[in-house]
């Protein structure tokens, strides 16, 4: 077999294995439960923050882009979607609230948003000082 009848067949395998994994049914389920409750935010502006930067995942108000159609990236979001509303989850806050310190030490140790959120949203990589307004933000409504 030559070179570029061995490359064909490799590509073609190569998409043939992605079109097989659109059938894996995880990751297609993406639903936004309706918001049950909230903190009492102490400002529309501590909310707005808090929105930016949290809101993809640790809460019911996720925004699902084309890409999390696709396999095997709509896994990779859909467990993250999963374990951050697991984690706390600022729309049924009541039944689900987080641990201020958690949060604030995850914030300044660069924990969140997670790397692989970053990557693909470049613009939500948080600068000290938009760590800090997360942080006060977030120390002003959960206190």
């Amino acid at each position: 077999m030559n070179i570029k009848k061995l490359a064909l067949f490799l590509i073609g395998g190569v998409i043939v294995l992605f079109l097989l994994l659109q059938l894996i049914p995880f990751g297609h389920n993406r639903t936004n439960p309706p918001v049950v409750s909230e903190p009492a935010w102490s400002s529309p502006q501590a909310r707005a923050v808090v929105k930016q930067h949290c809101f993809q995942c640790h809460s019911n108000e996720t925004n699902w882009y084309w890409y999390t159609n696709i396999a095997p990236g709509s896994w990779l979001i859909a467990n993250d979607v999963l374990e951050g509303r697991q984690a706390f989850n600022f729309s049924d806050w009541q039944n689900n609230p987080g641990e201020l310190d958690e949060m604030i030490e995850a914030t300044q140790e660069g924990e969140m948003p997670p790397l692989q959120y970053w990557i693909f949203h470049p613009q939500e990589r948080m600068n000290d000082q938009q760590k800090q307004e997360l942080i006060d933000a977030l120390k002003s409504s959960l206190q």
